[in-house]
């Protein structure tokens, strides 16, 4: 399994690059053999659960009420903590792992995974969003279902190419043999008011123009938990950016079982006649506020 991209021709890495690399690779290749060793036991257990649960998760749009029969105030931290232990309970090839992602991240996204699901499956990385990446795509082309965490959006680009050159390509350069479909990269962006040049980027429009990858971003909570679900699951690398500024100020009703909201599709959140107003992610409460502006005016 190749964890890393090759280096350019002609450029010899510093001697710093090869003892983070080195120190990546063991963490990497423990992980590795930790799950593959606890992949088949729980596997089993996993499909022993899945037998005694609950249905296929709901397909849900924006506007369905009717297959929410039990939902609970989230805000957009909850919201995505509640997907992320749905997505590790029902797979055991699933993983989440990044900068103090053992810890609950910075912000709290994780908490409760190591407890749950021990170290093997849960577990912190070095300071190198290259190698971050690069393992991730490693552990998607070997079958695992990874969940790569970027602390912050704005420490993305050292991945850049790891995301547009390999993760992005993978399935087209081998002619359909390989892919890493399993792999969703999250990252929160955008500012917070105080967060300075390198906490408050958003980043997605770099990754918007690169085919074989898809970017998606939630403009809520209930968005959320069903469309980082959907994204998990989808047999297609994704790029999944969290907005900081919701993490705390937005709560919604949730649903608190299983459901995906799908991908690609639009939401209309308010018909009219005259304005077409486009957004996506934190931007779409400001137009919402704009809407209502407009209205009162």
């Amino acid at each position: 399994m190749a964890l890393f991209a090759l280096p350019r021709r002609g450029v010899a890495p510093s001697v710093a690059s090869c003892s983070l690399l080195q120190q990546l690779r063991g963490v990497c290749r423990t992980a590795m053999a930790a799950l593959q060793q606890t992949a088949a036991a729980d596997a089993a257990a996993a499909a022993a659960a899945a037998a005694a649960a609950s249905p296929a998760p709901a397909s849900l749009s924006q506007g369905d009420q009717q297959q929410q029969p039990e939902v609970a105030k989230m805000n957009f931290c909850n919201a995505v903590n509640s997907a992320l232990h749905i997505a590790m309970g029902e797979d055991p090839k699933t993983m989440c792992f990044g900068e103090d992602v053992a810890f609950g991240g910075v912000f709290m996204c994780s908490r409760g995974l190591l407890e749950r699901f021990g170290r093997d499956r849960v577990f912190n990385t070095p300071l190198s969003e290259q190698g971050i990446v690069g393992f991730a795509i490693g552990a998607a082309a070997e079958g695992y279902r990874p969940i790569a965490e970027i602390q912050f959006a704005d420490y993305i680009f050292p991945a850049f190419d790891q995301i547009t050159s390999e993760a992005a390509k993978y399935r087209y350069r081998s002619g359909g043999v390989y892919d890493v479909g399993g792999l969703t990269i999250r990252a929160p962006y955008g500012a917070v008011g105080h967060g300075g040049h390198y906490h408050s980027q958003s980043p997605e429009a770099f990754f918007t123009h690169i085919p074989g990858i898809q970017v998606v971003m939630p403009s809520g909570p209930r968005e959320a938990k069903g469309l980082l679900l959907a994204a998990i699951r989808d047999p297609n690398p994704t790029v999944f950016f969290e907005a900081k500024m919701l993490y705390r100020t937005a709560v919604e009703d949730v649903p608190e079982g299983d459901y995906e909201i799908p991908l690609g599709k639009a939401r209309v959140a308010q018909q009219g006649s005259d304005i077409t107003l486009v957004g996506w992610g934190q931007q779409v409460r400001v137009l919402e506020l704009a809407v209502g502006a407009a209205v009162r005016a």
